[in-house]
């Protein structure tokens, strides 16, 4: 049986984000310790427009191609790692914006926040996101990953890990895999 998909959300679209770095960092650490086939899905890139179908999500009644894709590309995932930053003690729009696109593709699949920020390394936008995870219907796991003073951990515009957030994402990545495979049975 093929190992589940694992999408990594990079949330920020900002430019001179240090999302995709974080990121990046992580996907090398989750792919070291196996489990997940691993698709990189970057919001910058995906470039979706402020909600615009005329239909509510939930009907799946998607008129625009951007949505139709959005749905494609989201419906491949088994699990979900959100990369995030903290702006204003919350989430950013560009996320709430994609989660609100869809409905039915995200119901009862397990995700995994790796927040990061200044001193509260992304904390409270975790603990806000949650909210909108859980009435998505989405699984969440209680394992996360939490980056504070996230600049000073750049080298060359490249995240560099250090050992309690490599312990976390260890940890974060086995709580998703058990997730995972309880609810697909991979």
């Amino acid at each position: 049986m093929p190992n589940p998909t694992l999408q990594v959300i990079v949330a920020s679209t900002r430019p001179r984000r240090v999302g995709r770095s974080v990121a990046d960092y992580i996907v090398e650490r989750f792919a070291a310790h196996g489990g997940f086939e691993i698709e990189v899905v970057d919001l910058a890139e995906v470039n979706l427009p402020l909600l615009d179908e005329p239909h509510h999500p939930r009907l799946g009644r998607y008129e625009h191609e951007h949505t139709k894709a959005w749905s494609a590309t989201i419906s491949r995932g088994d699990a979900y790692l959100i990369v995030m930053p903290e702006y204003n003690h919350s989430f950013n729009a560009a996320l709430k914006n994609a989660l609100d696109y869809l409905n039915a593709e995200w119901r009862g699949k397990p995700v995994a926040v790796a927040s990061y920020g200044g001193v509260s390394g992304g904390t409270r936008a975790a603990s806000a996101i949650t909210e909108v995870l859980v009435t998505l219907g989405m699984i969440v796991s209680n394992v996360a990953v939490a980056i504070p003073m996230v600049q000073s951990h750049l080298s060359d515009g490249r995240f560099v890990g250090y050992p309690q957030v490599d312990q976390a994402i260890e940890a974060t990545h086995t709580a998703l895999l058990t997730l995972t495979r309880g609810l697909t049975g991979a």
